[in-house]
């Protein structure tokens, strides 16, 4: 049992530095498409506009592997309140960066979507 356990905190903490990894990749790859755009284009705004896009996307799929790090972390702790709602607060704060984060990307109330989407308008 005891090997499971380190096997699973093991795997916890590889999906953790991949979330990490991710949004670093993402912060970089999108800083150069920008400059890139920026440059080619001279079109400022649409440029940053897609920078910020881009970012989001980059830190909402690290979060998304962040927080299934957590859960799986926590198969490997003794459950006591305490663990319990530490998870539930990580888990809860970072699921409201994701929703802050796909709002800002799409620029509508994920309930809304459909609503903004061009073949829903006819």
């Amino acid at each position: 049992m005891e090997k499971a356990h380190a096997s699973i905190e093991a795997i916890a903490r590889l999906i953790e530095l991949l979330g990490v990894g991710i949004i670093v990749t993402a912060v970089a790859t999108a800083t150069m498409w920008f400059l890139w755009q920026a440059v080619r284009t001279r079109d400022l705004a649409t440029a940053y506009q897609a920078y910020r896009a881009n970012l989001g996307r980059g830190i909402l799929l690290g979060l998304e592997l962040l927080v299934g790090a957590d859960i799986i972390g926590t198969i490997t702790s003794p459950l006591t309140f305490e663990s319990v709602g530490l998870l539930a607060g990580i888990v809860a704060i970072r699921t409201f960066l994701s929703f802050s984060l796909e709002t800002e990307i799409e620029g509508c109330w994920p309930w809304r979507r459909r609503d903004s989407r061009p073949e829903s308008r006819a």
